[in-house]
Order: structure tokens, then sequence, then C-alpha cells
């Protein structure tokens, strides 16, 4: 496939930089991200996630985690268990 055109956005700039620092993590670049993502459209007809407006409650968990509230602790071993024990209750 040629790599034949531009696609031009205007996004915030902090934004910009943090998304680029991620996906160096990852090890991708900002135009294999967008080209993944365009990618993904094409396969779905569509967006390529869910989108919905939150309910009251998940915006209140989304404030409160913002705010560092009600947060709960939670090791790596009891998240894996309690994947096993919702996987396994799925079988």
């Amino acid at each position: 496939m040629a790599l034949d055109t531009t696609v031009r956005a205007r996004i915030d700039a902090e934004l910009k930089e943090d998304v680029e620092k991620i996906l160096s993590e990852i090890g991708i670049s900002t135009s294999q991200a967008i080209t993944m993502f365009m990618k993904g459209i094409k396969r779905e007809r569509g967006i390529p996630f869910e989108l919905k407006i939150p309910n009251e409650e998940t915006l209140q968990a989304m404030s409160d985690a913002e705010m560092g509230i009600n947060m709960e602790e939670v090791t790596l071993d009891e998240m894996i268990a309690e994947h096993k024990r919702g996987y396994g209750a799925n079988r």
C-alpha cells in the first residue's frame, strides 16, 4: 500500500505529547497508530469501539477517580484470582 496522502488534525499539544510518549513505549509512531485506527474504522464500518454516554454511577466513579477518592486498592494477585473466578463461571 502506497503512503501517498497526508492527514492533518488540530489537537491539544499536551495530549499529543502524552500520547506520543505512550506510543513510543509501545514501539509505534503516531502515523502507525492513526493508520491502525483508520483500518479499524474500515474493518468495522464505523468507530472500532463502543461509544456510550456514561450513566450517573459511571460519571460519579470517573469523578471520584480523578479526585482520588473512594479508591479501592487491589493487588495483582487479587485481580488474577478474580479474573480466574469469573472465567471459570462462564465455562
